[in-house]
């Protein structure tokens, strides 16, 4: 009996995987190539990691008003898109991409009213097209930035360079309609991207990018051995609440761990980035974050970070636009 225990649970975990193909922890990876990499030219092995790098450091001597550390909270408001994005139809999914709209983004406006704390919401347009009055909600506060976040949180790196460039487009188009405002900033879906994103973000004339993982601190981003200007506000797996939280049944078991646990980890992130006097950015979900005993984490980091002096509460717009003017009098 217990063989068969065992075999039956072996079985799902492999079928499990099988559903999830090339993607797992909102991740995706290269399709396999006709020649494996070990094969690969020098050259080619070297123009492929390097094709985007983390240019200067774009760490000001000192923030806004004496503040010692930035902190920019981030919230991806998903919803059901990333499940309509791989096609699914079943209104369980539907119901928990709902949850963040309706019960957990609620939770988080109380708490940054509370806190009188600015925020960033990184959208998907299909997202604010779903809830236009979430939006509303949000622009309400007079003090939060919408983000794009792409069309439908799309891979980007299976796309066309063609598709990606539309999709671009199309969703800056759809967020400014909806927001009044063409968004300056993007997270890529996923923090994903392909050959092209980059190239794309410049011709779309972005202000800044927070997707990229080459270091703690603001930097610029280098394309192809040139810098673009572009601002890179970088993001860490340790800081998003979604490996944390996040639960897959069908692609992978993930026990969930305790808010208390992953306060300890990103109280010990904040200390470190306070004492370094760098840049401290979470990046948050709605339907994750907003359940119960997280946000009262949440609030629990937030009383944890005002109790010091010297910490700017900013969007990811004005963090970028700050590091950038002080930059041009850096000899960094």
């Amino acid at each position: 009996m217990r063989i068969r225990k065992r075999h039956s649970l072996l079985l799902g975990l492999v079928a499990g995987l099988a559903l999830a193909g090339p993607w797992s922890e909102g991740r995706v990876t290269e399709s396999p190539r006709q020649e494996p990499p070990w094969r690969w030219p020098e050259s080619r092995v070297l123009e492929i990691a390097r094709r985007v790098r983390a240019g200067r450091d774009l760490t000001p001597r000192q923030w806004p008003a004496g503040a010692r550390v930035a902190v920019g909270l981030s919230f991806d408001f998903d919803n059901e898109t990333p499940a309509l994005r791989d096609g699914q139809t079943s209104p369980a999914l539907m119901a928990q991409g709902e949850y963040g709209a309706r019960a957990g983004l609620p939770r988080i406006l109380r708490l940054l009213d509370e806190y009188q704390i600015p925020a960033t919401f990184f959208i998907p347009a299909m997202s604010a097209k779903l809830y236009p009055q979430s939006v509303r909600e949000i622009l309400a506060r007079g003090r939060h930035e919408i983000g794009l976040h792409g069309w439908i949180h799309e891979r980007n790196s299976l796309l066309s360079e063609q598709e990606e460039r539309e999709l671009m487009r199309r969703s800056l188009d759809a967020l400014e309609q909806i927001t009044g405002r063409r968004p300056v900033g993007i997270r890529t879906p996923s923090w994903d991207l392909s050959p092209a994103t980059m190239k794309l973000i410049r011709e779309f004339g972005l202000l800044y990018d927070s997707s990229l993982m080459a270091d703690d601190r603001p930097y610029e981003i280098v394309l192809e051995g040139a810098p673009t200007g572009v601002v890179e506000l970088p993001v860490e797996w340790i800081l998003d609440d979604y490996p944390y939280f996040g639960m897959d049944r069908q692609s992978a078991i993930r026990p969930h761990t305790t808010p208390e646990e992953v306060f300890s980890i990103w109280r010990a992130e904040f200390d470190q980035a306070y004492e370094e006097g760098t840049l401290f950015i979470l990046t948050l979900h709605p339907h994750i974050i907003g359940h119960r005993s997280r946000i009262v984490m949440l609030e629990r980091l937030i009383r944890h970070m005002r109790q010091r002096p010297g910490v700017w509460f900013a969007t990811h717009e004005e963090i970028a636009r700050y590091v950038r003017e002080m930059s041009k009098h850096s000899t960094r």
